[in-house]
């Protein structure tokens, strides 16, 4: 009998320790992956790898591979304090449309000597959908128009794509989050014609 009381308490234990881990755990993972994860690695490879590099054709790509879902994807740079505010918006809309099929890419507009603040950046916000970097060098003008005509540099800026790859809409600049909201869901309607986001057309 007292053995029994003795395993009941130990077992008692056990289930708050546990419980006690599952609410310590998922926040210092947040703020400790990325420093001890080597880049590359499995696990959250997304979020603590490097950004891989890509130019305009690299940027088609990434679009084509996304091509039949609706798609968000967000320019950004550590030096943009704008960006800063707004990507953590970013990171909770990619989570809160997940579940409707709505993709989020996020491309970084730092230099290579900056890519130890893009690394602590990624690696605190956790953004759960891949990041990548424009390569240095690249004539940017070029890049810019490539990417939406409109666009001559303004930071951050994002673009919508519907499932059928056509652009719904684009932000220069911040927006609040109701009209990232709207946007989102634009992309959900996959045509160019219908809840253009920003007046982008």
């Amino acid at each position: 009998m007292q053995s029994n009381l003795g395993l009941r308490g130990v077992s008692a234990v056990a289930v708050v320790a546990i419980l006690m881990l599952g609410v310590v755990l998922p926040g210092h993972s947040q703020s400790t992956a990325g420093k001890n994860a080597p880049a590359g690695h499995s696990g959250k490879s997304a979020a603590t790898a490097d950004p891989a590099l890509i130019d305009l054709s690299g940027y088609q790509q990434v679009l084509a591979k996304y091509h039949g879902k609706p798609l968000v994807v967000n320019f950004w740079a550590t030096w943009c304090e704008p960006c800063r505010d707004e990507y953590p918006m970013i990171v909770e809309l990619a989570k809160q449309f997940k579940s409707q099929g709505v993709e989020v890419v996020g491309v970084d507009m730092d230099d290579d000597s900056d890519m130890n603040l893009v690394r602590r950046f990624i690696a605190r916000m956790q953004p759960g959908f891949p990041n990548y970097r424009q390569k240095t060098g690249i004539d940017l003008d070029k890049f810019y128009d490539g990417v939406n005509p409109q666009w001559k540099g303004t930071m951050p800026q994002t673009m919508f794509y519907g499932k059928d790859g056509n652009v719904v809409g684009f932000f220069l600049g911040s927006r609040p989050r109701a009209q990232f909201e709207q946007a989102f869901r634009a992309t959900l309607g996959g045509s160019a014609n219908s809840g253009t986001p920003g007046g982008a057309k």
